[in-house]
């Protein structure tokens, strides 16, 4: 009997290289076919596998419909882990769309037209960052909360698009897989100006490198060996390291900066240069669910400090000893800090929203220059949010105690007045879905949507995610939204701001 073939895309990002790796031990159990785009860089990526058996390399482009369509042709299981990740789209929003989109696209596309929507298994790799800013106190999240990516974020935007379409594609067995911030040497090389808009109380559920390496293996495997259970599929999930994973911006640099011997972070951190919300991130009610089918949660947030502090090399003793002797802390805080600044003057750095006054960014990620102007100058003088571990659960507007199968019309009916608008379908086979409904938000806007997406994807109105960040105006008439705005949010933030790009512009 032939082995089944897996196509994984992203072979050379940081979660589809660590799949390889372990991919590539396990080929008696499956053939991997990798599409790469050609360069230099990557080439010397894949050189260990260039002539491993098992392992079938395609140079060319996902935007490519063609090279999409002949790999796909041979795969029976995609794992589709490639995006053009945060935060270059930040700076070419219309790539980041025409990659993370587009090749999503192409992909679903060439398995509907060669007639194989109900045999071959698509895996789509989301994100976090869908749901957007999820500040204490609602710091704890689940899927099925509101899609709410973050002003200015069009690698979310383009992958809320992305996740839209698989989910609504006609294939038989998909899944989406909300990847959270990935912890190891990548991460801890980061020196970007990204690190100012991830606020001091904001929190992640963290997950490996190489645990993302490990759950996308597993799946390969599990699924090639018949042990990957069956109600795995037309759900959506949520990627995270467990608790040991969890931890508040403020929380990691304290343990960070004191491997490096600082006693007071005020000699680094400066307040006014960090935002205060839209960034990402929350802790997970639910990543126990993706644990239990894929068994991968491995690390801890030990193996980030450790990856760190060996980054640094000799700087970190280094630094140690000097933060010892009198001055010391000063000495170095002020080297670090400067660095910092420079970072920040960048061209999406914080500090150059300010001294360039870019109101709609200032608006964005303080609040107001007004609130930035209140915030102390000491790191020191900072109040952080103390109640971690208390939950504000989200209620998703349905009862969820009940079983799927049982799902009515009248729940989506009821779900979709919770959300401000109306689900106008007269008709809909219980315990149905996959089958689309029509509905129509609170702004009037009229859209097809399956219970999938809307109630378990946390989707809603297709039309106002594409055109615009409207959301104080959708919090005054979404109460389902409204419960991650509020609290974050005062009541006159009414700011709407436009967007530059959407779906509709990919061909």
């Amino acid at each position: 009997m032939a082995k089944p073939i897996v196509f994984l895309t992203g072979a050379t990002g940081v979660m589809g290289s660590q799949a390889l790796e372990r991919m590539a031990c396990h080929t008696d159990c499956y053939h991997t076919i990798v599409l790469v785009r050609d360069s230099k860089k990557n080439r010397k990526k894949l050189e260990p596998y260039k002539n491993k058996s098992g392992i079938e390399i395609c140079w060319g482009d996902l935007c490519d419909y063609e090279t999409v369509a002949k790999c796909v042709a041979k795969a029976d299981l995609i794992l589709h882990a490639a995006v053009y990740i945060y935060p270059q789209p930040n700076f070419d929003p219309a790539k980041a769309m025409r990659i993370n989109y587009g090749s999503t696209k192409n992909l679903l596309r060439a398995i509907v037209e060669q007639g194989r929507e109900r045999s071959c298994k698509f895996v789509y790799i989301g994100t976090v960052a869908e749901t957007g800013d999820r500040m204490p106190p609602i710091h704890w999240g689940r899927v099925g909360d509101p899609i709410k990516p973050s002003m200015f974020d069009y690698y979310a935007v383009s992958k809320v698009a992305a996740e839209r379409l698989v989910v609504e594609s006609e294939l038989k067995y998909w899944a989406v897989l909300r990847q959270t911030g990935i912890i190891g040497p990548t991460m801890a090389k980061v020196a970007d100006p990204v690190m100012f808009h991830n606020c001091f109380d904001n929190v992640l559920e963290y997950v490996s490198d190489r645990d993302s390496g490990i759950l996308l293996e597993h799946l390969a495997r599990y699924e090639a060996e018949g042990k990957l259970n069956g109600d795995f599929w037309e759900h959506i999930y949520n990627i995270g390291g467990g608790e040991s994973c969890r931890v508040s911006t403020a929380e990691m640099y304290n343990r960070l900066y004191g491997e490096l011997g600082f006693r007071d972070l005020s000699y680094i951190l400066k307040p006014k240069m960090q935002a205060t919300r839209n960034f990402h991130g929350q802790y997970y009610l639910d990543s126990d669910k993706l644990e239990n089918y894929l068994h991968f949660q491995n690390d801890s947030m030990e193996y980030f400090y450790k990856e760190y502090l060996k980054n640094l090399g000799i700087i970190a003793p280094l630094a140690k000893k000097i933060c010892k002797i009198p001055g010391g802390q000063l000495l170095m805080g002020k080297i670090i800090s400067g660095t910092f600044g420079k970072l920040a003057r960048e061209e999406d750095g914080t500090e150059r929203f300010i001294t360039d006054n870019v109101e709609d960014h200032i608006d964005a990620f303080w609040g107001s220059r007004k609130a930035w102007e209140k915030m102390p100058k000491k790191y020191r003088e900072l109040t952080h949010f103390p109640y971690w571990k208390n939950v504000v659960h989200i209620d998703h507007g349905y009862d969820e105690s009940k079983p799927e199968s049982a799902l009515s019309l009248d729940d989506v009916k009821g779900a979709a007045i919770f959300r401000g608008g109306e689900c106008i379908s007269d008709s809909m086979e219980t315990g149905d879905w996959r089958t689309k409904l029509r509905f129509r938000c609170a702004f009037g806007h009229e859209f097809d949507a399956s219970p999938r997406l809307i109630l378990q994807g946390g989707h809603w109105c297709d039309l106002c995610e594409r055109k615009s960040w409207n959301y104080g105006q959708r919090a005054k008439v979404d109460k389902f939204f409204a419960q991650v705005w509020d609290p974050l949010h005062e009541s006159d933030e009414m700011r709407e701001y436009p967007k530059i790009v959407s779906e509709l512009d990919v061909e």
